[in-house]
């Protein structure tokens, strides 16, 4: 196994932990955060929780895109 396809697929696998960090950081500013007492108003929240659910929907995105090329295409040097 080529090594830069190895850190290819641990690249890939981090990218799929940051996708859901992304959106759970997300979802629990837009829905959750009422639950403490933060000092900062509501429409901010929700303006930095739906960045990061953007976010994290576009980091999805190239996370799927990234692990299709690394885990299930062929290498040249395989064949």
């Amino acid at each position: 196994m080529n090594t830069n396809r190895l850190m290819g697929q641990v690249t890939a696998i981090f990218s799929l932990f940051m996708v859901f960090f992304y959106l759970g950081v997300g979802c629990y500013l837009v829905f959750f955060s009422n639950l403490n007492n933060f000092n900062i108003p509501k429409p901010v929240l929700v303006i930095m929780g739906s960045s990061f659910i953007l976010y994290g929907l576009y980091r999805a995105f190239r996370a799927y895109v990234k692990i299709v090329e690394v885990f299930f295409t062929k290498d040249e040097d395989e064949e």
